[in-house]
């Protein structure tokens, strides 16, 4: 979509009809703000959503050096992003032009509005969405500042945690940012205390972990001390969409995700096979808009929230939580998805971060543009990331264990990969040892047909050779298959741990009333559009059983 057509979609202007309606819905009056009064700060919680009657708005970014204009708002504009319906503090500040007159409508009311107005909910709903992709366009917004070295697995942990929950931010290398050493001296620490995390003038932290950068930037939200109907372990497709249709059909729904929302298919940057979308769509597209569709029914998700133990009360659900509390619910789906398995082989885990990674996206692509790339595996996650990559490195080799590409890999994806020029596939080929100091530099193949091996050059290889489900919190009257998947469906009905008169429905677990359903379901598709039809299905199947409770 053109800019242009992206700012008159993020930059509408309400008519006198519509405003008079959003007013009757929400009960909201008229107040009135001087020049140079604010109306919201960056870094506000539960800030206000705004109509402007009369006078002028502008909205600043205050996230930089210095304070600059994003856009100003006129009679019949609006203020507010995404952030309204995330619960994520401001990231714009709002000050009044002249005096000005606006409708001040809060959290709530906003969310009856999206809910009871379904006109006025489209235009809202889609110029949130295109403000935070203009917010996003390179130059546009300053964001959080992450300094650090490209060579720190501490930093990379930082940018990726940032990245994957979508926070706006600027990366600023050690190796290769001019600006780098000045703005140490201005916050008054050096390259040892690095990576450091900052807002504008203000330090916020230095080399802090996942859960306090989280809360510290406010993205982390906290579950409310009370009996879920529903409560899903994972955010990835088949649990935001449980919590799509569990939250819209009234049940109150929780989501706890250890890391970031949309799983592994969040980090896919081409999905092309995914109905409905024809010219493809990214993960992280697919995972903004699930988020926002879950939030907006008034599903809470709360990340980074890891899940360490499941117990039971009578018929009830009881999560331990990281660091201490927990959750209960009458229901539990289990969508905790799968890690990608590790290669095991030397100097793989110790350079982790600084030239291993599991997922190829525009944060893992600034560290290797222009040079030779290593990608292993030979599914469609890895066809994906070769095909990005493509158009970011000088040459990408693909190691398979096999000699047919087309065995694992949707034809579409294998055909495209044969096209590329810049992709060479190595067939029955298996890595040996991996090499580098403070950061990847060279890795050995071996062709196992022949036994010829040879060393490679590269600062970047990316492994995508299946997944291993994330079940090491579950207890043993939830029955898992032998490779730890969970198993469910009717034949479980013999389970010791089966307690009801009827049979398990098609989704549930060993236990009554805990289903499973995606990548971490056993005999499962491991397709995202299975995956979404899996969350959505298990919301009938738990009306069903709050029905017989």
């Amino acid at each position: 979509m053109a800019e242009q057509d992206l700012h008159h979609i993020a930059f509408p202007t309400l008519d006198e009809a519509q405003i008079a309606k959003l007013g009757r819905c929400t009960g909201a009056s008229a107040q009135r703000f001087q020049d140079g009064q604010m109306l919201f700060r960056v870094g506000d919680r539960n800030f206000k959503f705004f109509v402007i009657k009369s006078g002028l708005v502008e909205i600043l970014d205050e996230s930089g050096e210095t304070a600059k204009t994003l856009t100003v708002h006129r009679p019949g504009g609006f203020t507010g992003d995404v952030s309204h319906l995330t619960g994520n503090p401001a990231v714009v500040s709002a000050v009044a032009r002249g005096d000005c007159e606006v409708y001040e409508i809060a959290s709530e009311g906003l969310k009856q509005i999206l809910s009871r107005c379904p006109d006025l909910s489209d235009i809202i709903l889609q110029a949130f969405i295109a403000r935070r992709q203009l917010l996003r366009e390179p130059g546009n917004f300053t964001g959080l500042r992450v300094i650090g070295s490209r060579y720190s697995q501490d930093t990379f942990r930082i940018r990726d945690f940032l990245a994957q929950n979508r926070v706006l931010f600027t990366w600023l290398d050690l190796e290769a940012n001019p600006q780098v050493n000045l703005l140490l001296q201005q916050f008054g620490v050096s390259e040892s205390d690095t990576p450091v995390v900052a807002c504008g003038r203000l330090l916020l932290l230095r080399n802090p972990s996942t859960r306090k950068l989280a809360e510290t930037i406010g993205i982390r939200r906290t579950p409310e001390q009370v009996v879920y109907d529903l409560a899903v372990v994972g955010a990835g497709p088949a649990g935001l969409a449980a919590a799509v249709y569990g939250a819209s059909e009234g049940l109150n729904t929780v989501i706890l995700e250890r890391a970031a929302p949309g799983g592994q298919a969040g980090r896919s940057m081409r999905i092309e096979n995914y109905l409905g979308f024809p010219t493809g769509l990214t993960g992280s597209e697919l995972t903004d808009r699930a988020v926002l569709q879950a939030d907006k029914f008034g599903a809470l998700l709360s990340v980074p929230t890891p899940v360490t133990g499941l117990t039971f009360d009578q018929a009830y659900a009881v999560l331990q939580l990281d660091g201490g509390g927990s959750v209960v619910a009458k229901c539990l789906l289990i969508a905790s998805g799968a890690d990608y398995r590790r290669l095991g082989v030397e100097g793989c885990e110790r350079l982790e971060g600084c030239g291993v990674y599991y997922a190829a996206t525009p944060n893992e692509a600034q560290l290797c543009r222009g040079a030779d790339v290593m990608v292993v595996g030979g599914g469609n996650s890895a066809g994906q990331a070769v095909v990005y990559l493509a158009g970011q490195a000088r040459k990408v080799f693909l190691l398979i264990r096999g000699d047919n590409l087309y065995k694992n890999m949707s034809s579409y994806l294998a055909r495209r990969i044969e096209q590329t020029d810049n992709v060479e596939v190595l067939c029955n080929t298996e890595v040996r040892q991996m090499h580098g100091d403070s950061h990847l530099t060279t890795v050995e193949v071996e062709n196992t047909k022949t036994g010829e091996a040879k060393t490679l050059e590269t600062p970047a290889l990316f492994s995508f050779i299946g997944a291993v489900p994330w079940t090491d919190w579950l207890p043993n009257a939830i029955a898992t298959d032998s490779r730890g998947f969970v198993r469910t469906g009717p034949s479980l009905k013999q389970s010791p741990s089966w307690v009801a008169p009827r049979d398990p429905f098609l989704l549930e677990t060993s236990r009554p009333g805990v289903f499973a359903a995606g990548d971490v379901r056993s005999g499962s598709v491991k397709r995202v559009a299975s995956a979404v039809g899996e969350g959505a299905m298990v919301v009938q199947f738990v009306h069903e059983y709050l029905k017989d409770l």
